[in-house]
């Protein structure tokens, strides 16, 4: 029976009435205010999702028989809230229906979970942090701390790569290419609040900047745009001198608000330095 279903399924013609269908009866009825007597199916009827999406029901029939045109991207949303659709169903929703995601929708990610936290202190001699969109340091493994420094000696306010670029000398200090890293870091920041949908979420943060640092202002004025996936950092550290580490930005799935960065030491030499640190006495400052 279970394999003439998927046999079924994978030759319909119909994708979006099938996933429609499939997640209405899911629904429990009680659960949205509807009684669950004289129900010869399971989840909720047609009429009812369609009254939860303020839409007709005989259309919403339709859609689901595949007679019901392409839905406008506003009902495809109130049918996802209508369904009680998750992010990942929401946007197989619209991939069905529009054959594109939807228009991204940023929200503010709430922190790290437990198991995120596990992976990046499973990095020993990896130092690596995770930062919101604003550029916000939320979480960081051991190896961070001694090789870039010690985010938990900050308030949380401060533990912003911006503001500790721009604003924070014993950073600068230790960036030997100050002035290339920190144009690429803010093209970078402005691409990504772009792609991400949150520009008018940190209008507020990018004008205090502005304000507080004259160079960022200056740099922020040129409007450039540019990838920051991987690249090469270079530092001066108090205690081993010149490091150079390769670093990669991983986006952290199911928050498009977070991204995780990971550094490996460049070269065997700098292996050995990153070794030093992380085995040995507590770095000192943040970069």
């Amino acid at each position: 029976m279970a394999t003439d279903r998927l046999s079924m399924a994978g030759t319909d013609e119909n994708p979006l009435g099938i996933f429609l269908r499939d997640r209405r009866a899911r629904l429990d009825p009680v659960t949205y205010g509807f009684s669950s007597s004289r129900r010869r199916t399971p989840g909720l009827r047609r009429e009812e999702v369609a009254q939860r999406a303020n839409v007709s029901a005989t259309w919403y029939t339709w859609l689901e028989q595949g007679r019901g045109g392409s839905p406008s991207a506003d009902v495809l949303d109130r049918l996802a809230r209508a369904l009680a659709l998750n992010p990942v169903e929401r946007e197989h929703l619209f991939l069905l229906a529009q054959h594109r995601p939807p228009q991204v929708r940023y929200e503010a990610p709430h922190g790290v979970t437990p198991r995120l936290q596990r992976v990046l202190d499973a990095m020993t001699y990896s130092p690596a942090f995770v930062r919101t969109v604003r550029w916000d340091i939320v979480a960081w493994n051991h190896a961070a701390t001694q090789v870039l420094g010690d985010y938990a000696a900050f308030p949380p306010e401060q533990r912003n790569s911006l503001r500790l670029i721009f604003g924070n000398p014993q950073v600068r200090e230790r960036m030997t290419e100050w002035e290339s890293d920190a144009r690429a870091i803010v093209a970078a920041f402005r691409a990504e609040i772009a792609r991400i949908g949150a520009s008018r979420d940190v209008e507020a943060f990018v004008a205090e900047m502005c304000e507080q640092s004259p160079e960022f202002a200056d740099m922020w004025g040129d409007h450039d745009v540019r990838a920051y996936g991987e690249g090469t950092k270079h530092m001066r550290h108090p205690v081993v001198g010149p490091v150079a580490l390769d670093y990669s930005v991983f986006a952290v799935s199911d928050q498009p608000g977070l991204s995780m960065v990971v550094y490996s030491p460049a070269t065997p030499e700098d292996a050995v330095r990153v070794r030093r640190l992380v085995d040995g006495p507590a770095g000192s400052g943040v970069s």
